[in-house]
């Protein structure tokens, strides 16, 4: 299975030396609002269909999809029950085409080791993973967010559902997760009016022979 590559996001250390001294410069403002909103698919997740398996608080697995920004908020987690696994079923409100994913943990046995990325196959269970995924990761320890794990785009170009296995960590007994960053192109899902017809058979007091339609119009998504 083909391992994705592992970057440092905003390239080398001399690329990000601006030279301005410390105080904030209007172009890193600039570059971070950018990069934040590069990170925003997290706003196309169909939140009340998300569902996190294996999670040790009941919808904690929603709020590692968060804003870029708040990435590094260690109050929000998820954290595995039974074993060290976690596998999210992420619907989304349209088609996506998926770039880039950051998995962010602890520095330590906690921090997710491997992830699996599976698409279009809604309601994954743990079963269901013995399935050979779209594309594998070996991931790094990432305790800052800052590593981007770019997917084969041609392969995600049409994204209405992603599954996200974390089979296994760096040795803990449960998996500890604090941000997952999706990058990448939203679609709109369009809906299509079809008109349909019912024909219904109406007595008539003249000739017992005239026949209604009623005309019911329904939203296919």
């Amino acid at each position: 299975m083909a391992r994705g590559r592992a970057c440092a996001l905003g390239g080398t250390g001399a690329a990000m030396a601006h030279g301005h001294g410390p105080g904030r410069c209007r172009c890193c403002g600039e570059e971070a609002a950018e990069r934040g909103a590069a990170w925003g698919l997290y706003l196309r997740i169909d939140r009340q269909r998300l569902q996190c398996l294996n999670e040790r608080r009941e919808g904690s697995g929603a709020t590692v999809f968060r804003p870029w920004e708040e990435r590094r908020d260690r109050s929000q987690f998820v954290e595995s029950d039974d074993d060290e696994e976690l596998l999210f079923n992420i619907p989304f409100t349209g088609s996506v085409k998926l770039k880039g994913v950051i998995v962010m943990g602890e520095d330590d046995g906690t921090h997710p080791a491997k992830m699996r990325l599976f698409r279009n196959i809604p309601h994954m269970s743990f079963d269901d993973t013995a399935k050979e995924p779209e594309q594998t990761f070996s991931l790094s320890r990432d305790p800052l967010g800052e590593l981007e794990y770019p997917t084969k785009i041609a392969r995600f170009s049409n994204v209405y559902h992603l599954s996200m296995h974390f089979p296994r960590n760096f040795g803990a007994e449960t998996t500890k997760i604090f941000y997952i960053g999706l990058k990448g192109e939203w679609t709109e899902a369009h809906r299509h009016e079809v008109t349909i017809c019912n024909y219904e058979a109406s007595a008539n007091p003249a000739d017992h022979k005239l026949e209604q339609i009623t005309p019911q119009t329904h939203f296919i998504s």
